[in-house]
């Protein structure tokens, strides 16, 4: 009995580990109160990071984005999911909305469609 609690002890550390690893390798660097967008899919490339409303993308991002993250803060109130439209001036189609926290490595009906952003309180 003790062998097996042993075996099964190291097989959930070891589990663990794992998880915890690939978890870590995936996640994207974006500070804490920001959305980020990167022009590569899985969080490469060139990156912007913004803390607010942007109605118009730089020109070397303007539809050309392939990855997000909203590390954007929560509280009562606060608007703290993203929209990215389509358009400039907060227009067109809303191509991606992401909840606090989010992060989207890719995504094939939002690639580089985005050409703005809005916090928002809901989606």
């Amino acid at each position: 009995m003790k062998r097996f609690t042993t075996l099964l002890a190291t097989a959930v550390v070891s589990a663990a580990a794992i998880l915890s690893t690939s978890a870590a390798a995936e996640a994207a660097e974006c500070r804490s109160g920001y959305f980020c967008v990167w022009t590569d899919a899985n969080f490469d490339g060139l990156k912007i990071e913004h803390s607010g409303d942007d109605r118009w993308w730089e020109g070397d991002m303007s539809n050309v984005d392939s990855s997000w993250a909203n590390h954007g803060v929560s509280g009562p109130g606060v608007p703290d999911h993203v929209k990215v439209y389509d358009g400039r001036e907060l227009t067109g189609a809303v191509t991606l909305c992401l909840a606090p926290g989010q992060e989207v490595g890719y995504h094939a009906g939002a690639n580089d469609r985005g050409s703005s952003h809005t916090w928002s309180t809901d989606c």
